[in-house]
């Protein structure tokens, strides 16, 4: 008679409740309520909304005549026009000493950065003026500084590379280079049109300090061709450690030129040396950011006067002084060449993208305001489309020139007009002074600059917070150095979405407890304190129940009861009667998860268990009533709190209570 044991059971939780309620000191229970049914369309745009616009990009807009909303979206585009009514003179001060340091130090890096996109120098510099021009209209951020960096200028060229040979083939190297540049703009004002900006969240923290520390010690290796003297011909296209180390000994003998290595190794002790007393001494900021500049001009004085380029010293030679000279003729828009581009450059534009928002979000918490993280996309992406058709490679925000630019004092974007001015005058006049400069202090400013990419702290970190945020971290970090920069990129985005997944398809399960003189109950492994109650097993899940952890979510509560029960048996106590279900954190529930419970359900009546349900979110309740699991399983079986639901299945704890 099954039905009527049914029956009876039902009877029997129906007449505890009433007797709970008719208790003198009873506390009342709160019945769940059934929800109201939603409107499809309302629940379509609330997600809608909550999806794409949770900013709520829209709200100043509201009850604005058509004048002011023009104004608005105008400001929304270009926000100068926002910030820029209130610009003063005592602004433009500050703007121009920290445009004018940030210059001093982008210069020499530039020239350096080209080097590792396999470029000429000018077009290092080339991406210190339009692309920073640009975003000085369009960008949100006050204290970014725009340029080229080194991770992107390594992936870059790495990437091109792999397709054509910079010295056998200048030409299509150049313009793949564009075509990436165009699609990395695209990529990037695409992510900020339809507001897909989260996107850039699935690269975990953990996974961008390892690759940008594998990439740092990455770029350092490439600069021992330039640090020790030997000629490219000699020198591995490999970026892997061992392939570097390999060619760099065996060069050893006939091509290590040891007035390049002194040349580089007493400027890089000055340049380390210079940042030890900035780090040191706050104040004292704009001495490792002008020591750059003053080691180049040293450096390449003292070649000049000596003929060292005579004796092996290898030399920047002639940049063109032309002014950004056109190059939409040479992106490809057909062909093969179009899709290794479009490949190329969503991958140069995700990273330098990820860069960019971390630095802008960095520095717009220091000083108190707010990154629209969606205008940056679209004006970091504007910037690289037109770079690319004015012979510019992918720009993004660097965090040494950011740092500096901060430290100066910067108050808006215009410090980035004055270091593309700036820029501008040097294309213009000064490259012939370039023209001595050894490639070796280029590298020794380059390695002085990548060093603080490792962040060591950071690394610690996350060893001792996330022991798999630290697998990540370092599957990223030794796949850039002992493989390649794409190999170390696709470990970290690789480990990210497989600790994304291991996470939604095994969610957190808890046995729980109450805490003695409370009516509160808690994690009996958090809290060991907390008593369980006597023929009443509390588990809590942790997650959202979705068809990828449905079968695992449903196991897992069985296998807590089969263990309780086993424990039960060994100590002779009170059988188990009702599982309660806490459902607070369970924050959606879809078809599968429902099945799951179904299945639940069916099994605990075949263990004469009785299912119980405490605190479903109005979003699970929702889709628990559409799927008639209420009735199921009894309406009277749904409690608000775990409290109730264990004051009205128990009547030891009503007892006590």
């Amino acid at each position: 008679m099954p039905d009527q044991d049914d029956k009876d059971s039902n009877m029997e939780t129906k007449s505890l409740t009433s007797s709970d309620s008719q208790r003198p000191n009873a506390p009342y229970i709160h019945k769940i309520s059934i929800p109201p049914k939603q409107d499809i369309l309302k629940e379509f745009k609330y997600t809608l909304k909550e999806t794409f616009f949770s900013d709520d990009p829209l709200r100043p807009f509201k009850d604005q005549p058509k004048s002011r909303k023009f104004v608005l979206g105008l400001q929304a585009i270009f926000p100068i026009l926002e910030w820029g009514r209130t610009y003063n003179i005592k602004k433009f001060r500050s703007d121009l000493i920290a445009g004018l340091t940030i210059a001093s130090l982008c210069i020499p890096q530039d020239i350096g950065y080209s080097k590792l996109a396999n470029l000429s120098p000018q077009y290092g510099l080339y991406s210190s003026f339009v692309p920073p021009l640009i975003y000085a209209f369009m960008g949100s951020s006050r204290d970014i500084a725009i340029g080229p960096v080194a991770v992107v200028s390594l992936l870059l060229g790495t990437l091109v590379r792999n397709e054509f040979d910079p010295d056998n083939d200048p030409g299509e190297y150049l313009r793949l280079v564009f075509t990436a540049t165009f699609f990395a703009g695209i990529t990037q004002a695409t992510l900020g049109v339809f507001r897909l900006g989260f996107l850039i969240d699935f690269l975990s923290h953990a996974a961008v300090v390892g690759f940008m520390g594998g990439a740092a010690i990455t770029i350092a290796l490439q600069q021992l061709k330039g640090f020790l003297g030997i000629p490219s011909k000699h020198f591995t296209k490999d970026t892997d450690i061992i392939s570097v180390m390999k060619s760099v000994f065996g060069a050893v003998h006939h091509w290590w030129n040891w007035q390049t290595i002194v040349i580089a190794t007493s400027f890089l002790a000055f340049l380390l040396v210079t940042k030890y007393i900035g780090k040191k001494n706050k104040k004292l900021f704009w001495v490792p950011a002008i020591a750059p500049l003053i080691s180049v001009i040293l450096s390449t004085f003292f070649v000049y006067i000596t003929h060292a380029n005579r004796d092996g010293v290898s030399i920047v030679g002639r940049i063109d002084k032309r002014i950004n000279p056109p190059s939409l003729d040479k992106i490809y828009f057909s062909g093969d060449n179009l899709l290794k581009g479009f490949k190329i450059g969503i991958v140069a534009g995700m990273i330098a993208l990820t860069e960019a928002v971390a630095i802008g979000r960095t520095f717009a918490s220091m000083k108190d305001y707010q990154v629209d993280g969606n205008k940056e996309m679209v004006a970091l992406g504007t910037m690289n489309i037109v770079g690319s058709m004015t012979s510019c490679y992918v720009a993004t925000g660097s965090f040494s020139r950011s740092a500096v630019n901060y430290m100066a004092g910067c108050q808006t974007a215009v410090s980035n007009i004055v270091m593309s001015i700036v820029v501008l005058l040097t294309v213009k006049f000064l490259t012939p002074l370039f023209e001595y400069t050894p490639n070796a202090i280029l590298s020794s400013i380059i390695i002085s600059a990548v060093i603080g990419l490792i962040d060591y702290d950071a690394m610690i970190l996350i060893w001792k917070i996330d022991k798999l945020d630290f697998v990540a971290c370092m599957g990223a970090f030794l796949g850039v150095v002992f493989k390649s920069v794409e190999i170390g990129l696709l470990i970290a985005v690789v480990i990210s979405f497989a600790k994304i997944l291991l996470q939604v398809t095994r969610p957190r399960t808890a046995i729980l407890g109450k805490i003695p003189m409370t009516s509160v109950y808690r994690n009996i492994g958090q809290y060991p304190e907390a008593t369980k109650v006597p023929g009443v097993l509390i588990v809590r899940v942790d997650s959202a129940i979705y068809f990828s952890n449905s079968n695992y979510t449903k196991e897992r509560i069985l296998r807590w009861l089969t263990e309780e029960e086993d424990n039960i048996k060994a100590k002779y106590e009170p059988r188990i009667q009702f599982l309660i279900v806490e459902m607070s954190p369970v924050t959606d529930i879809d078809t599968s998860g429902i099945h799951a419970f179904e299945e639940l359900h069916r099994s605990l009546q075949k263990r004469d268990v009785q299912l119980v349900l405490a605190n479903p979110g109005q979003v699970v309740l929702d889709k628990l009533y559409a799927a008639g699991f209420p009735e199921l399983i009894g309406e009277n079986k749904i409690f608000l709190t775990v409290g109730d639901a264990v004051h009205t299945c128990s009547p030891k704890i009503a007892h006590d209570v």
